[in-house]
């Protein structure tokens, strides 16, 4: 892997692959929540060094006026095991319901399953394989049931995969933010993991406003990128609401002065994603898919800073921040945090990012 250390510039010609690769120790990869979601430690990232913080201080890093966006999707149980029709052991993970019976999925067998062809899941209800829709599988359930109820009776939550054990009792309130509320991602939006109420009410109490926004999360978010040139990768679709109080909070928030905040780059996604919807008009409500991708250069039109957790080498999401923070910062960034033993990914610690920068040598 590239270490922090070794560095190439960036051009707006030629982005690559192997411009957003580091040495991560697994060890430093979280493999379990702290007891206390406020607990976690913050690297503030500066226009010169970063500075470490907790997470609880993260209150006296906003002003009066500002504006947190959450994504409030709550994780499916998305995860099944089971049987093909053949006798196969057979593992599926939703990817999205597209339907009350329909859903896209991955799906893990020794032999891929043809269409018309059963899966028995969980020894509880049977998904008909109807095709392939691209890398997914189209999958219909029975039609006496809606498919999520089936789910989150059935299954399982789907926790990452650098997560190497099973999903545990804990995890069913710890995977979820305390602000989800609608179904359908199978990844939680994890710098909302952080929060807790007493945090929520110190930033309150610090005059910052919270305003919800909704993006699912697709499984696509831990595909890897599999292309060296940037310019050749196909983002995945997932699918985004604003509401109309958000965009008038948005509205109201840019009227006094204040910062726009993403929590986590799904939120950031979102607002980026329904400014584009919206073309050169004001921020109103909308919906749809989206397959943003955030590469540097990229003009944002919304968020003015992002609270995120650290992301994976050579992720769209790692590229996603060095676009709001410029490359070399978010690098330096990131090894302060290795040679510091932060926690990394979903469990792990988180980076607030406090106004969008750029490197003067970079795009």
């Amino acid at each position: 892997m590239r270490g922090f250390s070794r560095f190439s510039a960036l051009s707006d010609a030629v982005l690559t692959l192997s411009d957003f690769d580091y040495d991560l120790p697994d060890e430093l990869i979280a493999q379990a929540p702290l007891p206390e979601r406020s607990a976690s430690r913050l690297l503030v990232v500066g226009r010169d060094a970063p500075t470490d913080a907790g997470i609880r201080d993260l209150p006296q890093w906003l002003d009066p006026g500002d504006l947190l966006v959450f994504n409030d999707t709550r994780v499916m149980h998305a995860r099944l095991y089971g049987q093909k029709d053949s006798g196969g052991q057979v593992e599926v993970l939703i990817e999205r319901l597209t339907g009350e019976h329909e859903a896209l999925a991955q799906v893990r067998a020794s032999k891929t399953p043809r269409p018309g062809s059963r899966l028995r899941m969980e020894n509880a209800f049977d998904l008909e394989v109807l095709g392939r829709d691209g890398e997914f599988f189209v999958l219909r359930g029975p039609v006496d049931a809606p498919l999520l109820d089936l789910l989150e009776r059935h299954g399982r939550l789907p926790l990452p995969p650098y997560i190497d054990r099973a999903a545990a009792e804990a995890d069913e309130e710890r995977y979820q933010t305390v602000f989800a509320r609608e179904t359908g991602s199978v990844a939680a939006p994890t710098a909302g993991l952080h929060f807790d109420e007493a945090l929520l009410a110190a930033v309150a109490a610090r005059g910052v406003r919270i305003a919800r926004v909704t993006l699912h999360v697709g499984a696509g978010t831990f595909q890897p990128v599999r292309v060296e040139n940037l310019a050749e990768h196909r983002m995945h679709s997932e699918r985004f609401q604003l509401s109309a109080d958000t965009a008038q909070a948005i509205a109201d928030t840019r009227a006094a002065g204040g910062r726009v905040v993403a929590v986590g780059t799904t939120s950031l996604r979102c607002l980026e994603s329904a400014a584009a919807a919206c073309g050169d008009g004001p921020l109103v409500a909308c919906s749809g898919d989206t397959r943003l991708f955030i590469t540097p250069g990229y003009d944002f039109r919304v968020i003015d800073g992002l609270l995120t957790n650290f992301h994976l080498p050579k992720s769209t999401l790692l590229m996603l921040v060095s676009a709001l923070a410029g490359r070399r910062r978010i690098f330096a960034a990131y090894a302060h945090a290795v040679a510091q033993r932060y926690r990394f990914f979903s469990y792990g610690d988180a980076m607030f990012i406090p106004a969008r920068m750029k490197d003067s040598d970079e795009v």
